[in-house]
């Protein structure tokens, strides 16, 4: 099938942990000129909304549907059996690139995909997820929630790419080479059609990581702190129009000390932190120059519409209070001390990090509201920056659109633009309505009256309603606290006039009590409507897929055989080694002097590997790379077949202990030594376990290569009580 007559081009680009407040385009302190060049030459939205959380924003982006309509009420890795919440999509909502893709369009993905549930993610399948089977001809990318920038785990289609080497490498110049590579094979052999790309670079989600050069261009730039940025920030937002004249700033969280009450250590430090955060945006926004630099020699820049959105929710405050050298210690709850990550000033944002930044910034990012990511509640952690240039289509240049919009709304503009109608029926399976709203209506009518009236936000127990510029909404969890601040039922609610108060500083709800009562009416029937019931404010707990019901591969299983070539296996694919004894015992065969990983999970910043080194077998147990305990055997391997067992004796008492450690070959002790404590949770979230290799940054020191020189016949693990 041929492309409608005319359809433009479509270039949706969406950046990762951005907050409203960050980019020059409006108003915020990190010069993103690419964008700010869109911008001028297009139309800045500046009430427009996203979910509050990544696999959410964009399930809902990608199909035009809300996300618990796309049963991706909360990321994939906290995925449960409550309807809306499965983190599998329904065959009655297809993708926009599908339905393009089956209606003449050349159609390609770069970048982050978190849509993809975990018991999925293997190239065992099922991969009806995956983005190559939901409407992209081509994906080049990771899948997940982050992943390292400098030493990352890619898939191109659904093939594990090598980890590459090079000193110098960085994903977003990687993935932006690959789009540009796309976009010339397209424009070369299929001139008369039309292509759809999706650009979700993993910046500037953790880890924060940069080049130095464009670091160095923020020193000293952060210094005042972030109450100061705050305000200097809104200023500039006033003055550009981005915000009404008489805006307020909203107070920042009650937990986020204030700047002068910092030491001298905390105020260095975290200035950094933000030096290297801002770095990675500009960064991101220069690769993004070279794509659109590409598209404008190739004479298409005018015949494509570019969608480029500022963040998938507002900045993260999941760095905590401080910030971290070691992201994984957030997912284990570790806390790291000032003192400690002041030792890696000068290489933060490098390969030797895997940083996040203090909430403060987060906050100070997001203005001028008071909140952030996963705050659904809060134009802080829902309301995200957005530009639309489209020469053809648009002739304002450099105006502002202020009516409501959402991120279900980008999918209808996509159909009514390229004029491909909205499925009702795909591969002899009938859709559901579309939920969202086109924004074309906005793209010459500056004044238009907004469509899209009724908008529900729920995320963790934090909700909200809004309709016709009135705004209903409860603070429910703070994203760096353990537990929420009240029941569901003892929620507070507030009411605000947005029409009048553009960042929620004046709570009108003793004074609208009717209308109030009213709002919550609306977010329930709503909640209702979109199967966002019932409310889970779980975090944490729902990690576990016993405990929330979701399918496991790894499920009851305490025994398991490997075999040589297995690559790439997450925490859903490969068997829990957390919090229990175990054993694991490896039949191979070598020549003298061997060397490589025989079996490894996790990486440089949390895991384990049992490997060979000169020929002896050794195991390092990487505790969030903050440590590493090795054990190393007294012989080296015989040439010829072997059996090495690899015996770890956990104390027991609760989770994170420790234990006895002992290697044997060939039915012999040949070392023994104790892991004082391990990880409670997970060991990584991008780098995987691996089989005969070491996939991602190493969990250990092997030398010039993680390759395993021997053979594999196989590798059994077995876990015990």
């Amino acid at each position: 099938m041929e492309a409608p007559e005319g359809a433009p081009n479509v270039l949706v680009i969406l950046i990762d942990d951005m907050g409203f407040g960050a980019s020059e385009a409006f108003g915020g302190p990190i010069a993103m000129p690419n964008m700010d060049r869109l911008a001028k030459n297009g139309l800045r939205y500046n009430r427009f909304h996203t979910t509050a959380l990544c696999a959410p924003t964009r399930a809902a982006l990608l199909t035009g549907y809300n996300h618990h309509s796309n049963n991706m009420g909360v990321i994939t890795e906290l995925a449960s059996t409550f309807p809306g919440y499965t983190s599998v999509r329904p065959q009655s909502i297809t993708p926009v690139a599908e339905v393009l893709r089956q209606n003449g369009f050349n159609t390609a993905q770069f970048g982050k995909c978190h849509e993809v549930p975990p018991w999925e993610l293997s190239i065992s399948g099922p991969q009806d997820r995956w983005p190559t089977r939901s409407g992209f001809e081509k994906f080049y990318g990771f899948l997940g929630g982050e992943t390292n920038q400098w030493q990352p785990l890619i898939y191109d289609g659904v093939t594990l790419v090598e980890t590459p080497q090079d000193p110098d490498y960085h994903f977003t110049t990687d993935m932006t080479d690959q789009a540009i590579s796309w976009m010339n094979f397209t424009n070369t052999l299929n001139p008369d059609k039309p292509f759809f790309m999706y650009y979700a670079p993993g910046a500037t989600h953790a880890p924060h990581h940069a080049p130095k050069e464009f670091i160095a261009k923020y020193k000293g730039k952060f210094d005042q702190g972030w109450d100061r940025l705050r305000e200097e920030t809104l200023a500039r937002q006033k003055q550009m129009g981005i915000v009404p004249a008489n805006t307020q700033l909203a107070p920042k969280p009650k937990e986020i000390k204030d700047w002068d009450a910092l030491s001298a250590e905390e105020k260095k430090l975290f200035a950094r932190q933000m030096e290297v955060y801002a770095g990675f945006a500009e960064h991101t926004d220069y690769e993004i120059g070279r794509l659109i630099s590409s598209l404008e020699e190739m004479g298409e820049l005018d015949n494509t519409m570019i969608v480029f959105i500022a963040g998938d929710n507002g900045a993260s405050a999941e760095g905590q209070m401080n910030g971290m050298f070691s992201e994984m210690t957030y997912f284990n709850q570790v806390p790291e001390t000032v003192e400690d990550m002041l030792k890696h000033y000068d290489e933060w944002g490098s390969k030797e990090t895997y940083p996040h930044m203090a909430a403060g910034w987060a906050v100070a990012t997001d203005v001028p509201f008071t909140w952030t990511k996963q705050v659904a509640s809060d134009f802080g952690g829902t309301r995200n920056g957005m530009v639309i240039h489209w020469p053809n289509g648009i002739k304002g240049k450099g105006e502002i659109r202020s009516q409501f919009g959402h991120v279900i709304d980008i999918a209808p503009t996509i159909y009514e633009v390229t004029k491909v109608p909205s499925p009702k029926m795909v591969n002899g399976i009938a859709q559901d309505p579309i939920e969202g709203t086109s924004l074309a209506y906005t793209f010459n009518d500056q004044s238009s009256q907004e469509r899209h009236t009724v908008q529900y936000f729920e995320m963790f127990g934090n909700r909200a309603i809004y309709q016709d510029g009135w705004y209903a909404r409860t603070i429910h969890k703070a994203p760096y606290l353990p537990q929420p601040y009240n029941t569901l039922r003892e929620d507070k609610w507030e009411l605000y006039n947005t029409l009048e108060d553009f960042s929620l500083t004046n709570n009108l709800a003793e004074k609208e009590t009717d209308k109030l009562k009213a709002m919550q009416d609306l977010f329930m029937a709503e909640a209702k409507k979109y199967h966002a019931l019932p409310l889970d404010d779980r975090t944490f707990e729902r990690m576990s897929a016993s405990a929330v019901g979701r399918p496991s591969i790894m499920e009851g299983r305490t025994s398991v055989t490997y075999g040589e070539g297995m690559r790439g296996m997450g925490v859903d694919i490969f068997i829990d080694l957390r919090n229990t004894s175990y054993i694991m015992t490896a039949e191979v065969d070598v020549q003298e002097n061997a060397n490589g990983v025989i079996v490894c999970q996790g990486g440089k910043f949390g895991g384990l590997s049992l490997y060979v080194k000169n020929g002896k077998p050794t195991f390092s147990y990487n505790y969030l790379g903050l440590g590493i305990t090795t054990i190393t055997a007294n012989k080296a391997l015989k040439p010829g077949k072997n059996t090495v067992v690899f015996d770890f004796a956990y104390d027991g008492g609760g989770q994170g202990k420790g234990g006895l450690a002992t290697i044997s070959i060939n039915g012999e002790k040949a070392g023994e030594g104790r892991l004082e404590k391990t990880q409670p949770g997970v060991f990584s979230v991008d780098d995987l376990a691996d089989i005969g290799v070491d996939e991602g940054l190493w969990v250990a020191d092997y030398g010039k290569s993680s390759k395993f020189t021997g053979r594999i016949k196989k590798v059994t693990i077995e876990t015990r009580k």
